[in-house]
């Protein structure tokens, strides 16, 4: 067994290498996953680990995915630039938001709004360490923001992974100062205009996925990383496995790209790296650099390749920048009608999917998220290296001469080394758009009949217009209970139908009761019969056709009160039925209203109002509830007493039918007549208790 260490700890997991295929069964999501073939895949490990210990672990097997911990409150979907990256799946009575895989650009948008750490990514990091024990060769190479993440102890991060056997230790601030080359070579080379920057691999794989009119604006220049990768492999003649020290998920959809030719294998995320060191210990060691950058050390913050481009080609140069999630691909999509629109160009657009630049990746340590200091660090390293006043760093040149180092630096390099294509991908990542009678037909289902209704606009779905939850809808993305609204509406309906229900039930306790003193008054005229019948008896045995006609009424009595309490039952099965019907509405009231709460905090103000329904109609569905059970207990001990009664009317039925044989035969004497009286007495008695009881219970 061998021990698999987690983002959340540790777990045994069988060897990977076991032959065999497993069957992974997630919220109706199968994957077939071959031990045999897994090679120490990670998560193929977590897969089958997850399998072992019956838990559900994981949603999906791309980069990012949803846990457990899933509540589906929708946050993901409002921070998510890409609309159908996210689908509502129903498992049972839980909710959640499953990832898909082929729609995310690994962006990390969703782990940093999730409150309940309900996402969590994948990486290289337990494989590129077990490859690294078994004695792989291996170089690193770091991205310059782990300086900015570990300005104190970087050094001796890189130590400890030199002397746990790695070869190599690269800085990719050298693959940018390459990058920044290549870029205005290309550019003064193809009088290249309106160029978009492409460092950020979400930023790419958004572009291929969503706006392929721009793949010809996209800078067909390698990153940074894999600048130092070919550098490396190309003319340094290292021929190891290169693993990348990342702030970032979305590396690994690079380093697996076709276009990048496998250059680098493995991506090690700061946050995996930093717990793994942590449980193992960090060496007091510090690195031995091999390569001396330039200004690409600043390239991980925002407006760093602006800050490198100009210093190469002079402030008036002008350069659109934009960083953040959501802005950034709104910022695209603008800039492609800006393009397709034959409008003016900047030179070039400085684009990255972080707010706060790669030092901010969604990979870093969570403690480190949002901290100034990584910033400061990065303009510390400026100014150090400006102040010595060496290379590229010299600002008493001009921009002219910094430009002539700049290509004396790498003049023994070919520029088409370090060029790269693209991929349009847009077909099978196309996002279908409704028709309008489409759109209609989903708000239908979704109970927006009106254009106020299709118009709320309350964000709590995720979305920010409620068309754009129709056109999740119509891609298979989302549901229409997924609204609201839509909730609303269903409790409001459940509330009424309950209520019509209540006032059945009310009505058929009324007739209940009404046929129990019908019976009540049958009983009284039975009384007087037998009573009768005793009198004629006592007197004359001459009276017997006297006799012959009370146990006649005796006889029709009992034939109606038969049919009272057949009346009786077939109300109480009505009853029965409606008792059932009303604990299932309100059950399911139950729940619409408590996820209707959930969806009103979603909401906010504009779910306040909502909130007291919800809560209304919850407590109306628990009384109700407890009234139909309560009911149904009732329906049981009545059916046991008309079972009774009925046994015994037809006792009392077959007596007086017997007696009026015997007075047809003239046969019976007075003291048969008297005991039969008293037969028919008894039963009457019984008759009468049972009855008392059955009013009891009204």
């Amino acid at each position: 067994m061998k021990k698999v260490p987690v983002e959340t700890g540790e777990y045994q997991t069988k060897k990977p290498e076991n032959k065999g295929t497993l069957l992974y069964k997630m919220h109706n999501l199968s994957y077939n996953i071959s031990r045999k073939k897994s090679k120490n895949c990670v998560l193929c490990i977590k897969l089958i680990a997850a399998e072992s210990r019956k838990t559900m672990n994981m949603s999906t097997n791309g980069l990012v995915y949803t846990n457990d911990n899933c509540i589906g409150c929708n946050r993901c979907i409002a921070a998510c630039p890409v609309l159908t990256a996210n689908s509502v799946v129903e498992n049972g009575d839980k909710q959640f938001v499953h990832v898909d895989p082929d729609k995310c650009i690994a962006c990390g948008a969703c782990l940093d709004v999730c409150e309940h750490h309900a996402r969590e990514f994948d990486d290289d990091t337990e494989r590129f360490f077990a490859d690294l024990r078994r004695g792989e060769k291996i170089s690193i190479l770091y991205a310059p923001a782990l300086v900015a993440n570990y300005p104190q102890n970087y050094r001796y991060i890189l130590g400890t992974l030199q002397q746990m056997g790695a070869n190599h230790v690269i800085s990719v601030a050298f693959g940018a100062d390459i990058t920044t080359w290549a870029y205005i070579q290309y550019i003064q080379k193809n009088q290249f205009q309106g160029g978009i920057s492409q460092p950020c691999p979400a930023v790419v794989r958004y572009i291929e996925n969503f706006i392929p009119e721009l793949l010809p604006k996209l800078m067909p220049v390698h990153s940074p990383l894999l600048c130092a990768a070919i550098y490396a492999r190309k003319y340094m003649g290292i021929n190891d496995k290169f693993a990348f020290l990342s702030p970032c998920i979305a590396k690994k959809e690079e380093i697996t790209d076709p276009n990048t030719h496998g250059f680098v294998q493995y991506n090690v995320t700061f946050d995996h790296l930093m717990r793994y060191l942590n449980r193992h210990g960090i060496g007091k060691t510090p690195v031995k650099e091999e390569l001396v950058s330039g200004l690409g050390t600043i390239y991980p913050m925002p407006g760093g390749l602006k800050e490198n481009v100009r210093w190469f080609c002079g402030e008036q140069v002008f350069i659109q920048q934009s960083e953040g999630e959501k802005k950034v691909y709104e910022t695209l999509h603008k800039y492609a009608k800006r393009v397709t629109g034959g409008r003016n160009l900047p030179l070039l657009v400085d684009v990255l999917n972080c707010e706060n630049g790669c030092i901010d990746g969604p990979a870093i340590e969570e403690s480190k998220r949002g901290d100034d200091a990584m910033l400061y660090a990065i303009s510390q390293q400026k100014a150090e290296h400006q102040a010595k006043g060496k290379g590229f760093w010299n600002s008493r040149k001009s921009c002219g001469a910094r430009l002539r180092m700049l290509n004396r630096a790498f003049s023994k390099l070919k520029l088409e080394d370090f060029l790269r294509q693209y991929t349009d991908r847009s077909q099978e990542h196309k996002v279908l758009v409704p028709q309008e009678e489409q759109v209609q037909q989903i708000f239908r289902k979704m109970e927006k009949r009106t254009k106020e209704d299709q118009s709320i606009n309350c964000g709590a779905c995720g979305y920010s217009t409620c068309r754009e939850m129709a056109q999740a809808i119509f891609n298979g993305c989302n549901i229409p209970h997924g609204c609201v609204h839509y909730i609303k509406h269903m409790v409001e309906t459940d509330k009424e139908k309950m209520e019509r229900i209540s006032e059945d039930i009310r009505e058929k306790n009324r007739l209940i009761r009404e046929m129990v003193q019908d019976a009540n008054g049958q009983f009284d005229m039975l009384t007087g019969s037998i009573a009768s019948m005793a009198e004629q008896n006592a007197n004359t045995a001459d009276e017997s056709v006297g006799i012959n006609e009370s146990m006649q009424q005796v006889v029709e009595c009992t034939t109606k009160m038969t049919d009272v309490v057949d009346q009786i039952n077939g109300l109480l099965h009505a009853l029965e039925k409606n008792n059932n019907g009303i604990e299932r509405v309100a059950s399911n009231t139950h729940l619409l209203a408590l996820n209707a709460s959930v969806e009103a905090a979603r909401a906010g103000a504009a779910g306040k109002g909502f909130a007291v329904v919800a809560n209304e109609v919850r407590s109306l569905s628990q009384s109700t509830q407890a009234t139909a059970r309560e009911s149904n207990r009732n329906k049981a001990q009545i059916s046991t007493v008309l079972k009774l009664i009925t046994e015994d009317v037809e006792q009392l039925r077959k007596i007086a039918l017997d007696v009026n044989d015997r007075l047809r035969n003239l046969a019976a004497s007075n003291e048969e007549i008297a005991a039969a009286a008293q037969q028919i007495n008894e039963a009457t008695t019984q008759l009468h208790a049972h009855f008392q009881k059955l009013s009891q219970m009204e």
